[in-house]
């Protein structure tokens, strides 16, 4: 159990060597299973052609910030005690707030239909009727279908989403994060 133990610090050291040596610009190397060292010839810096590669927009921090402090404030003004979610176009948290008083489960919930907002580009309460049709939907991580999560969209195409949990019903969660939503066309 030493020897791999050894063998992996092996390789791993190597890997940090060759990052910097590909930083430096000496060139590319390889490692051998042994850990070894081979000298290669240098990597070619190639650029991806106009049709290899896409543009995508996602919202800003500033943004995101805005939109989860209206959703907030628009529960707050109810009495609600929520926590609210937004997420950019891939699903990773941009902000979370966690209002005063909201439940523990709130925050992951949040966050959950956030994600599942942006990944299909609808209303969590609108995909929460399509489990009738594709019940195996509920069984993608990190995916929450009750109502609460809104897309945001820029051009026709999700670039976040906004959850909100916490409130007595989904309907009124999802009213919120329309409320968050709707912070950003003003």
């Amino acid at each position: 159990m030493k020897h791999v133990k050894k063998a992996h610090r092996t390789r791993l050291m190597t890997g940090g060597a060759i990052v910097a040596l590909g930083l430096a610009g000496v060139g590319a190397y390889s490692a051998s299973a042994g850990g070894e060292d081979t000298a290669a010839a240098p990597a070619a810096v190639t650029e991806a052609k106009n049709g290899n590669t896409t543009t995508t927009t996602h919202l800003t921090i500033a943004a995101a910030t805005k939109a989860a402090k209206a959703a907030l404030d628009a529960a707050e003004a109810e009495n609600q005690r929520v926590t609210v979610a937004v997420v950019d176009r891939n699903g990773n948290t941009l902000v979370t707030l966690r209002g005063d008083g909201a439940g523990p489960q709130s925050y992951a919930s949040a966050e959950r239909k956030a994600y599942t907002a942006v990944s299909w580009n609808a209303p969590t309460s609108e995909l929460a009727k399509r489990l009738a049709q594709a019940p195996n939907l509920k069984d993608i991580p990190g995916t929450l279908f009750l109502g609460g999560g809104a897309p945001v969209t820029a051009k026709g195409a999700p670039v976040a989403g906004i959850g909100v949990a916490g409130a007595p019903s989904g309907d009124l969660d999802e009213k919120f994060a329309r409320a968050g939503v709707a912070a950003l066309a003003r």
